[in-house]
């Protein structure tokens, strides 16, 4: 008779819980997963190194069908309670979109049914008891308001499986599945809210496969603003479709294919035969998917919603990272509330985004303004309007030459202590400051340039040589270009898995832009390693990070009553002209003595006209102005990806505190941990951000030292000093000669490097170690490897004994 208290957790799984779970009808192949991770772990930034923290992990997940979860089952070894797994895995269903949770310890299981109605949401069952597939599969049908035949058969539909073993994400499947049964349930009307980076186009892809595959939708248009997304979307996930699929050119159609790819400006015109899209009836299509739904589709009177109109009759399921809510436009007023949301911050906390570092450089004439002096005159002798010029003015009407070649300096002076080489995107204000900053750029770094002029290029939209170069950019296995400076080109729909750091020279007033612009860095590419990127900030655009919008939920605004006009925001408001923010493209309009409406409905006096968009903007250009750098810092953020705004100590203080109720509550941990790295990774996921500590404190004190000082105000002792304590106490006197060198090596080692070095067997392996014999020579000096571990786990004590 086996003695269950004696079993492991993995015995418990292997022994009782598995065969009672296929026992029930489950199949171990296909239906019943262990040990599933699904996420990759936070990664965590330390100066140029990164880690990863722990893998969210379910013990089992019971699949009905591949990607189609309904079940989740925490294991315990029998020490434990039948119930003692049940809160893990009710925060694990929350986060999977899983209705069925049962805990087990091999006795039985408790069952939490989040479908329950009559008050039994938790059963213990017996352990041959475990509800089989089908059983299971009517609770996933109720949980999901699936409740006819018709229904059901689109919601088992299976997904695309491409013969690798790409499978969608925790995510995407929930993306995916609720989209699908959303349909199936007869909702028309459909949008998702997903990070810039997490796969929107393959999420679209397996939704349109499904939902075409099971008859549901048997006709299918997939719209996009740009030739690049279209060209990305027909080349990647939607190659499989083969000679289903077509891209309408040319204004061509033909009628034949089941799947479209068409750009709205490929579809629509200013004039009733440039509107191809009326080649098709209208009732020609079951499904549009609209990717960037946040762009034109999303205003009332844009011609992009002409198209979504005329096809009123199709299910129009919306994809964008930044869903539009202003007073002018909206995505909820058409599509209602998204089916799902995937932000930001989620997926930097599962570790499939890159993470971010912030280096705020204030320049003087930015935080002080600049005022003229008398009688001083720009670039062609003309006099400047004697007022003070700001941030806002900066490159927009006033252009300060010493300016815009100090930031090109400070970036090639990052990249010089970063990498040269790392893919860098520079937001300018307009197409001229972009070709300006690549003129300054490339006298910074001559000596590169000399090498290939493509080091620096200008990606603009009327620049035809550097919009050539965008794929290249954007393709890790090429080198060139390196950097490229862009106004508004690239802010959307450029998937630049490699760009390691954004340079942000540029005022941005729209929420949307602004995480458009952030998305170009949070693709992760390990392969290039490209884990996190670097966010160079002149004009304190990352301020939009501690706004409440930038990972909350959209705001609805705009008052749904009369018929109004489209109104602009106004943001600067001079003598003879108006700049107003299009929040449709987050771009920045001047109008001279336009007439303007207020967001409140009030207007501006006068008979105005807006200034030709064709016709540059004039702009006063001076030099021989001094610029300088006032303040140059890392801003840093909390676990939750707010930016701190007390002191980094305090911040620290807080967080540990929260851990460890007293320095002696601490000093107890940290001597009774076999391994220190795993409270440093502990305090790393909570958000105490040790490097920086590093640099706020002393480089050359221990974790301890750091920890002790910080929360608990002890005086810190460097990691050299806690060694000469030790050396001072005689301590090796009771070891052999060769074991007492071994630890007088660790003592420098920890002296040199840290705690973490010394707690592992592999440092043995390196200098001066290897001088002493190999790594088991070396062991058997302490008698055994038992041994030998005990004698550092003394060393250690000995080290913190005096705190």
């Amino acid at each position: 008779m086996i003695d269950k208290k004696t079993l492991s957790e993995r015995d418990i799984c292997t022994k009782f819980i598995t065969p009672a779970v296929e026992k029930s009808g489950w199949n171990r192949l296909t239906q019943l997963l262990e040990e599933v991770s699904f996420t990759d772990g936070k990664i965590y930034v330390r100066g140029k190194l990164t880690a990863r923290g722990n893998q969210k992990r379910a013990d089992y997940i019971l699949y009905y069908k591949p990607n189609i979860p309904i079940a989740i089952i925490e294991a315990k070894d029998n020490k434990h309670s039948v119930r003692a797994g049940i809160q893990q895995a009710l925060d694990y269903a929350q986060i999977l979109d899983i209705p069925c949770v049962f805990s087990s310890n091999g006795d039985g299981f408790l069952f939490h049914d989040r479908t329950a109605t009559d008050g039994n949401i938790e059963t213990e069952i017996g352990i041959d008891d475990f509800p089989t597939p089908e059983q299971l599969w009517e609770k996933y049908k109720k949980y999901k308001g699936i409740t006819t035949p018709t229904a059901e058969k689109i919601a088992s539909q299976d997904y695309y499986f491409d013969g690798t073993n790409r499978k969608p994400r925790y995510y995407q499947q929930i993306a995916v599945n609720r989209t699908v049964e959303a349909i199936a349930n007869g909702q028309n009307r459909i949008i998702l809210v997903m990070a810039t980076g997490t796969g929107k186009t393959y999420t679209a892809f397996q939704i349109i496969h499904r939902l075409w595959k099971s008859g549901a939708k048997k006709r299918i248009l997939f719209l996009a603003d740009r030739n690049a997304l279209i060209d990305q979307t027909r080349r990647g996930d939607f190659k499989h479709f083969k000679d289903k699929m077509t891209v309408v050119k040319h204004r061509q159609i033909d009628k034949s294919y089941e799947i479209y790819l068409a750009l709205y400006q490929g579809l629509s015109g200013t004039d009733e035969d440039a509107n191809v899209y009326k080649q098709f009836s209208p009732n020609f299509f079951d499904l549009i998917v609209i990717d960037e739904c946040h762009r034109g589709s999303a205003k009332e009177d844009s011609s992009w919603r002409e198209i979504l109109s005329y096809f009123k009759n199709a299910t129009h399921i919306g994809l964008t990272a930044t869903p539009k809510e202003t007073k002018e436009t909206s995505n909820t007023e058409y599509f209602g509330d998204p089916v799902y949301t995937y932000s930001l911050k989620q997926g930097i906390d599962d570790g499939f985004l890159a993470p971010y570092r912030v280096v705020r450089i204030g320049l003087n004439v930015d935080a002080e303004g600049w005022r003229p002096d008398q009688g001083k005159t720009d670039k062609d002798g003309n006099e400047v309007d004697d007022r003070v010029y700001n941030r806002k003015d900066f490159d927009r009407n006033l252009v300060i030459e010493e300016r815009t070649e100090l930031v090109a300096k400070k970036l090639t002076e990052f990249l010089k202590g970063y990498d040269r080489f790392a893919k860098t995107i520079v937001f300018c204000v307009d197409i001229d400051h972009a070709e300006r900053m690549r003129t300054a750029l490339a006298k910074q770094n001559a000596d590169l340039v000399a090498e290939n002029y493509k080091y620096v290029m200008q990606i603009t939209g009327d620049n035809d040589e550097g919009k050539r170069e965008l794929d290249n950019f954007i393709n890790p296995e090429e080198k060139y270009p390196v950097i490229a400076t862009t106004s508004e080109l690239m802010t959307t729909g450029v998937d630049a898995q490699t760009c390691k750091v954004i340079v942000l020279d540029a005022n941005i007033n729209s929420m949307t832009k602004f995480k458009q612009i952030i998305g170009r860095g949070t693709r992760i590419n390990e392969e290039y390693g490209k884990l996190y990127f670097t966010i160079l900030d002149f004009r304190n655009a990352t301020d939009l990070f501690a706004d409440k919008d930038f990972d909350g939920d959209p705001i609805r605004v705009k008052p749904v009553s009369q018929d109004e006009d489209l109104s602009l925001v106004v943001i600067e408001e001079e003598e003879n002209s108006v700049t107003v923010l299009d929040e449709a493209t987050g771009e920045e309009i001047v109008f001279e003595k336009a007439k303007i409406r207020y967001p409140d409905g009030s207007s501006l006096n006068g008979n105005w006209t807006a200034r030709d968009p064709e016709a540059k903007r004039e702009k006063i250009y001076v030099n021989g102005v001094d610029v300088s750098v006032l303040v140059s810092r890392e801003m840093y953020f909390d676990q939750h990806g707010k930016p701190i705004t007390t002191s980094l100590k305090d911040h620290t203080k807080e967080i540990i505190k929260e851990n460890f109720a007293s320095f002696d509550d601490f000093l107890n941990k940290w001597n009774t941990t076999e391994r220190k790295e795993a409270i440093i990774a502990e305090l790393q996921e909570q958000g105490v951000m040790v490097e920086a500590l590093y640099d706020a404190v002393n480089k050359e004190v221990d974790l301890f030292d750091l920890i002790c000082h910080v929360a608990f105000d002890q005086p810190p002792l460097t990691r050299q000093e806690r060694a000469n304590n030790v050396k001072k106490r005689n301590y090796f006197t009771k070891y052999g000669d060769q074991a007492k060198k071994v630890l007088e090596a660790l003592l420098d080692k920890y002296a040199d490097e840290g705690i973490t070095n010394i707690e592992s067997i592999e440092v043995l392996r390196v200098n001066p170690f290897d001088e002493f014999g190999s790594p088991l020579e070396i062991i058997n000096e302490f008698g055994s490897k038992e041994k030998y571990l005990q004698a550092v786990k003394e060393l250690e004590i000995e080290l913190y004994k005096t705190a």
